[in-house]
């Protein structure tokens, strides 16, 4: 028995909290499972297949713990992703050097998940099973890191100068920050708009191979919409950066090959898309909170309702088509009472 704020609990039981967090984890690691298969199948280079075989052995062991803390909660495992979802004989899509990339930011997602998570769950055995993947996660991070940044494409953020003094900022001065002047972008803003790019940069790329391999024509619709918002927002982000004649990310889009042999079902696509939507609207809303200059600001909020119409476009093909599984949810009493 485990005891909370002096209430006690079944050791097994799980909060929402605790629900919702494994229950995503294990849809994502499913479908990175998928993902790696096929990955580690098309690799080629000596030092990143290794790189790919962990993180494929990291999500097996991840799909092994959740659905133990699901079954011993008497909780129903969720279908996730199967064999069914990924074709090991499709041609290479990708690069090794993007199967690379790909990790890189996939990675960086999953830190930020299971910190979340982890501020969220209040079973000891199951905060210990975040810290673990934080730990986990961290270490093929650093792999990762170490590997990319010997490639001119795993550019690194612009530096800034260290001051000649402290200075602080006067009451006015912040005003006329907050309604538009144009001042040099603080190390803040320049590290949310050079990471933004990357990562929305990413999502161009993902759009422009999947729209090549999916069967579905309204799927494929919808992936050139979004690539193309995704590259608007990335070149946004790249403006204000230019602007300052900083560095700016490198893209990826010539790493895609000219396959259209699809490697993942089209219901796997749709569910990468909402989950790379969805990460999106949270750091574009993290980045809005760290700057203090109008237009960036404005920029972002634009950005984000680009995301959302993405995500309501996503939503509505994998709701008509019977692909979005449905999160577990609170009891319907008005349903049951046969309102």
């Amino acid at each position: 028995m485990l005891f909370f704020n002096g209430h006690h609990r079944e050791h097994q039981s799980l909060t929402s909290a605790e629900v919702s967090a494994l229950w995503f984890q294990y849809m994502g690691d499913t479908m990175s499972i998928c993902v790696y298969n096929y990955f580690v199948k098309i690799a080629e280079d000596n030092e990143i297949k290794p790189i790919l075989n962990t993180l494929l052995q990291l999500a097996e062991g991840h799909v092994k713990k959740i659905k133990g803390f699901l079954d011993e909660a008497n909780f129903l495992v969720p279908d996730g992703f199967s064999e069914g979802d990924v074709n090991l004989q499709a041609p290479r899509l990708f690069s090794d050097r993007f199967l690379l990339f790909y990790s890189y930011i996939m990675t960086l997602h999953g830190i930020s998940a299971y910190s979340l998570a982890l501020s969220s769950c209040e079973r000891p055995d199951i905060q210990d099973y975040f810290f673990d993947c934080i730990v986990s996660t961290k270490e093929i991070y650093q792999r990762i890191s170490l590997l990319g940044r010997s490639w001119p494409k795993f550019s690194s953020i612009p530096n800034v100068p260290s001051p000649h003094t402290n200075e602080y900022l006067h009451a006015t001065g912040i005003l006329t920050n907050l309604f538009g002047d144009k001042r040099p972008l603080n190390a803040s803003e320049i590290t949310n708009l050079f990471f933004n790019s990357k990562k929305t940069a990413f999502v161009r790329t993902l759009s422009i191979a999947f729209s090549q391999v999916a069967q579905e024509e309204e799927v494929r619709e919808f992936l050139r919409k979004n690539g193309k918002l995704a590259g608007q927002d990335a070149d946004s982000f790249d403006a204000f950066l230019r602007d300052d004649h900083l560095s700016i990310p490198q893209r990826w889009d010539d790493e895609i090959t000219d396959s259209i042999i699809s490697p993942f079902s089209d219901r796997l696509i749709m569910f990468h898309a909402s989950f790379l939507v969805n990460a999106a609207l949270t750091y574009y809303g993290a980045a809005i909170g760290t700057t203090l200059r109008s237009d960036v600001a404005l920029n972002y909020k634009s950005v984000s309702n680009h995301a959302m119409e993405a995500g309501g476009m996503c939503f509505n093909i994998m709701v008509k088509k019977g692909w979005l599984e449905k999160q577990p949810e609170s009891i319907d009493r008005d349903a049951l009472a046969g309102k």
